[in-house]
């Protein structure tokens, strides 16, 4: 592997904002687009401020981690909020992310990720 591909790349952590219907989830999406467009994005949303989250909401976190994932990315969440929690968990959406309890292990996580994946990798080609 070259140096210069083990460049680390910046965790964004971003709050949701308390209402995540249509209108803010589609303002809030294009906020978090240019992060999600990067190479191999690594996106915290925290949802601690979160007291609705509908129908639309879900479709955009949804849509985040798949727009994340076509780019070797990925979105993990950070402190629920008691309403996110119960949506997340009636939608089983909650089954797709990582969900920690607040974003500064959310952002740890990511960088926790990388030194086992090389270790695991340096093992297989030692073999």
């Amino acid at each position: 592997m070259r140096p210069d591909t083990q460049k680390s790349r910046p965790v964004v952590v971003k709050r949701v904002p308390a209402r995540l219907n249509l209108r803010e989830a589609r303002k809030f999406f294009h906020d978090v687009e240019p992060f999600l467009t990067a190479d191999r994005p690594q996106l915290v949303l925290d949802l601690s401020l979160v007291e609705h989250l509908d129908s639309a909401g879900v479709e955009m976190l949804l849509h985040c981690v798949a727009e994340a994932m076509k780019r070797d990315g990925d979105v993990k969440l950070a402190s629920p909020s008691p309403q996110a929690e119960i949506v997340l968990e009636l939608t089983r959406t909650d089954r797709l992310f990582e969900i920690y309890g607040n974003s500064t292990e959310a952002a740890r996580s990511y960088s926790s990720f990388l030194p086992n994946a090389l270790k695991l990798q340096q093992q297989s080609l030692a073999a």
